[in-house]
C-alpha cells in the first residue's frame, strides 16, 4: 500500500485486507507523509498481529513508493491497493485466483464497467482523462481493456521482476498497463465496486496538473511504444507545412520563372528536410524497439527456464 498523508484511512484499509487475507504480509510504503500515516500503520500492524512492515520512501510519487516495495519484497503474488478505502478488500481473493491458476500475469480491479467510478467520482475531468487514455491505448495495441488507471491490481512474480518502474507519479498504472501490453503479459480485468473517499479524506490528484500529465502521457505512449507512428506523424506535419510555405514560391516560378519569395523558399526546403529526418528517426527507433522486444522475450524465456 503506497500511502501519502492517509492517516484518516490507513488503519481501516489495513484492517479490511487483513480480515480478508490474514496470511498475507502487509507492506505500507510511507511516501514522505507529513501526518501520522507511518505511526498509525505501524501501530495497526502490532494491534492486528499481522505480518508486515512500514517502509519509508522519501522521494515523492506513487511510482517511487511502489518501486521501493517491488525492490525490497520477494513474493509469489503481489497485491497493490491505494490506502484510501476506495477499493473493496472483500474482492481480493477473486483477483488473486487467476494468478494462482496461472491464467494471468496481472489482474486489474475494473472500476468502470459497473458504472461505480462514474457514480462515485466527483471529478469529471478525471473521468474524461481515463476515457481518453483508454481509447488511445486500446487503439494502439488492439486491446479491449476497460480500466487503464485502476490502482487495485494483483501481479505475478514474473511480471514484477520483469517490470522496470521508470515513472515517479500517478502515471504508474498507465505505465504498468502499457508494459504488460507491449511485452505480451496476460491481463485479466475483474469488475469491482468503487466508492469515493470518506468525508475528511482528500485526493492527492490535482485536476489541472494531472490533466497536463494525461496529455503528456498520451505523447509518451506514442513516442516510446509507437515511434514510427509518432515521428511519422511529425514528418507529415512538416511536409504539409513545407508545402504551404512553398505555394507562393511555386506561384512565382509558374508566373514569372523567377522566385521573389526567397525566404519562403528556404523555409520550405528546411521544413521538407526536417520531415525526411523525422521519418528516418522513426524508422530507426522502430527497428530498435523491435530488437528490444526480441531481447526481452529471450531474457524472459531464460528466466522462466531457470525457475
Amino acid at each position: 500500500m503506497p500511502a501519502y498523508n492517509e492517516a484518516l484511512t490507513i488503519a481501516a484499509t489495513m484492517e479490511a485486507f487483513h480480515r480478508e487475507l490474514p496470511e498475507a504480509r502487509i507492506l505500507v510504503v510511507d511516501n514522505n507523509s507529513s501526518d501520522a500515516t507511518a505511526t498509525i500503520a505501524a501501530e495497526t500492524l502490532r494491534r492486528l498481529g499481522a505480518l508486515g512492515e512500514v517502509l519509508a520512501e522519501p522521494r515523492q510519487g506513487k511510482g517511487n513508493a511502489v518501486r521501493r516495495a517491488f525492490l525490497d519484497i520477494d513474493a509469489d503474488i503481489y497485491v497493490m491497493s491505494d490506502a484510501d478505502l476506495t477499493y473493496p478488500a472483500e474482492r481480493i481473493r477473486d483477483l488473486i485466483r487467476p494468478i494462482l491458476e496461472q491464467r494471468a500475469d496481472m489482474v486489474v480491479g475494473d472500476r468502470l464497467s459497473g458504472g461505480h467510478y462514474r457514480k462515485e467520482n466527483k471529478r469529471n475531468f478525471h473521468t474524461f482523462g481515463n476515457s481518453l487514455v483508454k481509447w488511445l491505448v486500446n487503439k494502439l495495441f488492439c486491446a479491449d481493456l476497460s480500466d487503464i488507471m485502476s490502482g487495485y491490481r494483483v501481479f505475478s512474480r514474473r511480471f514484477v521482476k520483469n517490470y522496470p518502474i521508470l515513472v515517479e507519479g500517478f502515471q504508474l498504472e498507465t505505465d504498468m498497463t502499457l508494459h504488460a501490453l507491449d511485452k505480451r503479459f496476460r491481463i485479466i480485468e475483474i469488475p469491482v465496486a468503487y466508492k469515493d473517499r470518506p468525508p475528511g479524506s482528500h485526493s492527492k490528484l490535482n485536476t489541472l496538473s494531472d490533466g497536463a500529465r494525461v496529455l503528456f502521457t498520451i505523447i509518451q505512449i506514442l513516442r516510446f511504444y509507437r515511434p514510427l507512428l509518432f515521428f511519422g506523424s511529425l514528418s507529415g506535419l512538416f511536409v504539409l507545412s513545407g508545402l504551404a510555405a512553398a505555394l507562393p514560391v511555386f506561384s512565382d516560378w509558374i508566373r514569372y520563372q523567377y522566385i521573389y519569395h526567397l525566404p519562403l523558399a528556404v523555409l520550405a526546403a528546411a521544413l521538407e528536410i526536417v520531415a525526411v529526418m523525422s521519418f528516418g528517426v522513426g524508422l530507426i527507433l522502430d527497428s530498435i524497439s523491435h530488437q528490444e522486444k526480441m531481447r526481452f522475450e529471450k531474457d524472459l524465456l531464460v528466466a522462466t527456464r531457470i525457475k
